[in-house]
């Protein structure tokens, strides 16, 4: 199975040498699940000629607001509507997920409590999954249709699933302790609240749940309906 990475975003320069790219941290997660990969640099403006190039999509994280005036939101939103029509399996990760409820009718903004960093726990449906987070914006407001199978008290929508159309999750199943420690050292200073990194970095290394969303990401690209 072809799963196309639509990449929206780049990891530091500095990070990655040694992490890789968005892409490739997406390629690591889903390993050993049978999928083969291609990237298109949306962000870049290189789309897929179809919604069919690939037989399931894979939306990435992105330094970008999805409400803000790029060129590439607006033909990546109209590229998630075509997915939809056609029934191809769709996932979106962190901006991915924004982008999706954005372009399927919900909200997006910079949330106003703040920043949700580092290992954070989620309620998926009365089971406690713990995941890597690096994010200020958030879906405020769900799209008709979508289900939240997943929230916290500081993130209602944390994840949703939009039937066999689409599966989202706030949260970075593919950042690996490491990496969360290198974005803090390199992006967070004058950014994100002191105490705030010093409480994430105190959790890292405890583990996390990202090998039980992987399963369920592949598990939806391969079974959609169930």
């Amino acid at each position: 199975m072809k799963i196309g990475i639509l990449q929206t975003g780049q990891s530091p320069d500095v990070l990655r040498a040694e992490a890789g790219d968005y892409p490739d941290m997406f390629e690591t997660l889903l390993s050993g699940q049978g999928f083969t990969f291609q990237t298109w640099h949306v962000e870049a403006m290189e789309f897929p000629t179809s919604v069919h190039d690939a037989d399931g999509w894979l939306i990435t994280g992105s330094r970008h607001g999805a409400y803000e005036d790029h060129a590439f939101i607006p033909v990546l939103e109209d590229f998630i509507r075509k997915v939809f029509a056609a029934g191809v399996p769709l996932v979106g990760v962190c901006f991915g997920h924004q982008i999706i409820a954005q372009a399927m009718g919900g909200v997006v903004e910079r949330f106003e409590k703040g920043w949700s960093v580092g290992p954070t726990d989620y309620d998926f449906g009365g089971e406690k999954i713990t995941l890597n987070a690096w994010h200020r914006d958030q879906v405020v407001q769900k799209p008709q249709g979508a289900e939240v199978v997943a929230c916290n008290d500081f993130c209602e929508n944390a994840a949703l699933l939009y039937g066999n159309k689409a599966f989202t999750v706030q949260a970075h199943p593919e950042f690996a302790d490491d990496f969360v420690d290198g974005l803090m050292k390199t992006r967070g200073p004058g950014l994100v609240p002191a105490d705030l990194m010093e409480r994430a970095s105190a959790r890292l290394g405890e583990g996390n749940s990202s090998g039980r969303i992987a399963a369920r990401i592949a598990e939806f690209f391969k079974n959609p309906n169930g």
